[in-house]
């Protein structure tokens, strides 16, 4: 059977569990507001979307986990602090301490926004996030598992794409990272060439020191990018991926479908702008789990920009291949739904589902999101008045059609 086929009127219903996602959306936004990763308001919103999925679950579970605040975006701030001492140990003939501070700066953004590993964690104080897990039992055996997850964190304001969006976001980012790696490479140079006496050589390193100083308004901005005392609300990004992930679970209540051996969960993860820590904790939790049965992890991020809708074939800016099986699953339920989905990568950043790949579980993203990316992107723009419910109904129909799809066929190569 085909989800088109699971009521009389499938078109109405969409409108209608769309709409329920809106509301849930506006509702969080006005009553709870942002919900930075690991705070009280975080744990609000996790504490609405059980309620929800209490209606419409067989079983619901809030589950808290450790992580450590500010550690993963605080990276830019090291990096910057790094950079300006590189450059001055440079001035004061120290390049050994120069090359080192250059050293630690770019290991930063190679640990922590290309890796995502947890490599600052032990530098900043613990504090509690938590994920919600509902899940819909099958009437008989639980062959076959498919996750609908979203995450309900939202982020810091980044300064640049508030004030110039695209275009200053990149014109800072680039200028400071083209800085780290002249100032490392002007401490190899001077180290290589510490103990020359050749006149030219000396001139040559000493004019290269100079040139650095080029950089510093670069290593300074870079201090102010991330507006810690300003969260965003984050109603697209990425409120849509939860109240989506709910509201599939509410279709299937409430037209009272159940499946007779696949088991779909809806997921609310907690702390995944602070480096995909609530998708990890998920997933090593019920590592088992998922991997004793056929399971799949649907993740949504930023339904919005219709235009822009893509599976997400590679994520971690690139560096992690998510499943091609899934890529190919979400992309049939695309088909159903009257979309020809294009494949897409994740050029800079990460969602949730890179890490539930990388621990092992098939996994790939939904998003709709401009690359570029927008200016709403993590900026106090991202607010309920521009919700798209066009973009989430199409997202709510996408997931109801690979659910049906996957129920009947599993996890193939090729559909």
């Amino acid at each position: 059977m085909k989800a088109a086929e699971s009521v009389k009127n499938y078109p109405s219903s969409l409108r209608m569990y769309t709409n329920y996602a809106v509301r849930e959306i506006k509702k969080v936004c006005k009553e709870i507001g942002p919900r930075p990763s690991g705070t009280e308001s975080e744990l609000k919103a996790q504490e609405h979307f059980k309620a929800e999925m209490e209606t419409c679950a067989d079983d619901v579970q809030l589950e808290e986990f450790t992580m450590h605040k500010y550690a993963f975006m605080s990276w830019v701030v090291i990096d910057g602090v790094s950079m300006l001492l590189a450059l001055l140990f440079s001035f004061l003939n120290m390049p050994v301490v120069s090359l080192v501070l250059s050293i630690i700066a770019l290991v930063c953004v190679f640990a922590e926004f290309l890796m995502y590993w947890e490599f600052l964690d032990p530098l900043f104080p613990k504090a509690t996030s938590s994920n919600v897990i509902g899940r819909r039992k099958p009437t008989g055996e639980i062959k076959r598992r498919i996750i609908f997850a979203g995450h309900v964190d939202s982020s810091y304001e980044w300064t640049y794409t508030h004030l110039g969006g695209k275009a200053m976001l990149f014109t800072v980012g680039i200028y400071a990272v083209v800085g780290m790696f002249f100032v490392f490479g002007v401490s190899v140079i001077s180290v290589i060439k510490g103990g020359a006496v050749n006149a030219e050589i000396v001139g040559f390193v000493k004019v290269l020191q100079y040139v650095q100083l080029a950089f510093i308004p670069a290593f300074i901005a870079v201090l102010f990018f991330t507006n810690f005392k300003l969260p965003v609300e984050g109603a697209n990004d990425n409120l849509t991926g939860c109240a989506t992930a709910v509201a599939v679970l509410k279709y299937l209540e409430d037209n009272d479908v159940r499946f007779e051996n696949t088991e779909v969960v809806a997921v609310s993860t907690g702390s995944e702008e602070a480096g995909l820590r609530g998708a990890r904790a998920f997933t090593k939790r019920h590592i088992k789990e998922l991997q004793e049965i056929e399971t799949v992890y649907f993740g949504m991020d930023t339904l919005r920009d219709y235009e822009d809708m893509a599976i997400y074939s590679r994520d971690m800016t690139g560096t992690v291949k998510t499943d091609p099986r899934v890529c190919a699953l979400i992309k049939k339920g695309a088909e159903l739904a009257g979309l020809d989905l294009p494949y897409a990568s994740v050029y800079l950043g990460a969602s949730d589902a890179a890490a539930v790949t990388k621990l092992g579980v098939p996994a790939a993203t939904l998003a709709a999101m401009n690359p570029g990316p927008p200016k709403y992107y993590h900026t106090r723009d991202d607010k309920a008045d521009i919700l798209v419910p066009k973009t989430i109904e199409k997202g709510l129909d996408i997931c109801l059609q690979t659910l049906f799809v996957f129920d009947e066929e599993g996890l193939k190569e090729s559909y």
